[in-house]
């Protein structure tokens, strides 16, 4: 408890999913939240049953007007910005030959503009308070990936470069900058609609290292780390939430022990 005391931060896609994990354990740990994102009602519900230490306000990721607007709405009601969380993101599933140029630059739009433009408008607000931390979610599509995946990847891997580029030129104003890389996660976006997967949701990992699907709560667990004091000398990094998923795979036809 409290490893985010007297902090301010900023979580995209934060209505649901591993964003408002991630929004739930911040203020759990103390800090004060706006929660960034277009679905306006489950956003000001999430919002308003957080209390006090947590505001909503409608964020397009791939708009610089409203991402102005969120980070002078952190400033006007909790005094400033110091951890951003670039969570929101979208999934397009298609083969390369029938994913549309549309369909191409609407992912782009969020998943890759999104973050870009999230860590250009918080860097003022950051340098103003001395530092911060920023954490922009990739995926493990950024390292391997699979057929049908073309737009998704290509934003993921684009998220992890940008990642070092924005940690080499921000250090020196004491703002860290890491990815993180979640693995197949029990969410919304992938298709979830129970609070607490199945067995058959846990089939799909069965050649994982830990073969089961990840929870939302541990990716926001990872982003409490590298959001807190106790990540003070991480930076440009990318850490992965995978249950073992770019080890590589176990095969039952060879010995297990």
């Amino acid at each position: 408890m409290g490893r985010l005391t007297d902090k301010v931060a900023i979580v995209t896609g934060g209505s649901r999913g591993m964003g408002e994990a991630t929004s739930r354990l911040f203020v759990k740990e103390g800090a004060r939240v706006l929660i960034g994102d277009v679905l306006d009602e489950q956003g000001q519900t999430l919002a308003d049953s957080l209390g006090e230490q947590c505001e909503y306000c409608h964020l397009d990721v791939s708009n610089p007007e409203s991402w102005i607007e969120a980070v002078a709405r952190a400033e006007s009601v909790f005094g400033g910005v110091d951890i951003l969380i670039n969570n929101a993101g979208i999934l397009h599933i298609a083969s390369m030959m029938e994913t549309s140029l549309e369909d191409f630059q609407r992912l782009i739009a969020v998943n890759q503009q999104g973050p870009f433009l999230g860590m250009k408008a918080v860097t003022p607000a950051m340098k103003a308070r001395g530092g911060g931390a920023i954490v922009n979610i990739s995926s493990l599509e950024a390292f391997q990936t699979k057929n049908g995946l073309m737009a998704y990847t290509a934003t993921k891997w684009a998220v992890r470069g940008m990642t070092k580029v924005a940690a080499i030129e921000l250090g020196a104003y004491g703002i860290r900058v890491n990815s993180v890389h979640p693995g197949g996660v029990h969410t919304p976006m992938a298709g979830a609609t129970t609070d607490e997967p199945s067995d058959e949701d846990n089939a799909l990992y069965k050649g994982v290292a830990l073969p089961r699907v990840g929870m939302p709560v541990e990716v926001a667990r990872m982003s409490l780390f590298l959001a807190s004091d106790d990540a003070s000398y991480c930076t440009g990094a990318e850490f992965k939430v995978d249950g073992g998923w770019t080890a590589g795979q176990r095969l039952d036809i060879l010995p297990s022990s």
